[in-house]
């Protein structure tokens, strides 16, 4: 997976993210602060150990959302292995 790819998981991630049911407020923004996260600092020069974090943060959030949200934990899933292909 190319970062345009990960562009276009990041895109799709946020599609699903707004179709969450509106009572559904604490997943909706654990899961916006994460895509916030990774919008603005997955293209930074930053070094390793940011990116560790979000790395971390990814598994984390797959681990929480697995079972009620699987489409959502795939996208994840997929952003994480893409992540890892490149170094990060």
């Amino acid at each position: 997976m190319t970062e345009k790819n990960i562009d276009q998981a990041l895109t799709e991630l946020r599609t699903h993210i707004d179709q969450l049911a509106a009572s559904n407020t604490a997943t909706r923004e654990k899961l916006q602060s994460l895509l916030s996260d990774l919008e603005e600092n997955f293209h930074s020069l930053e070094g390793s150990e940011h990116h560790v974090h979000l790395v971390g943060d990814l598994k984390e959030a797959i681990s929480e959302f697995e079972v009620e949200h699987p489409r959502l934990t795939g996208i994840l899933n997929d952003i994480m292995v893409a992540l890892s292909n490149l170094g990060i």
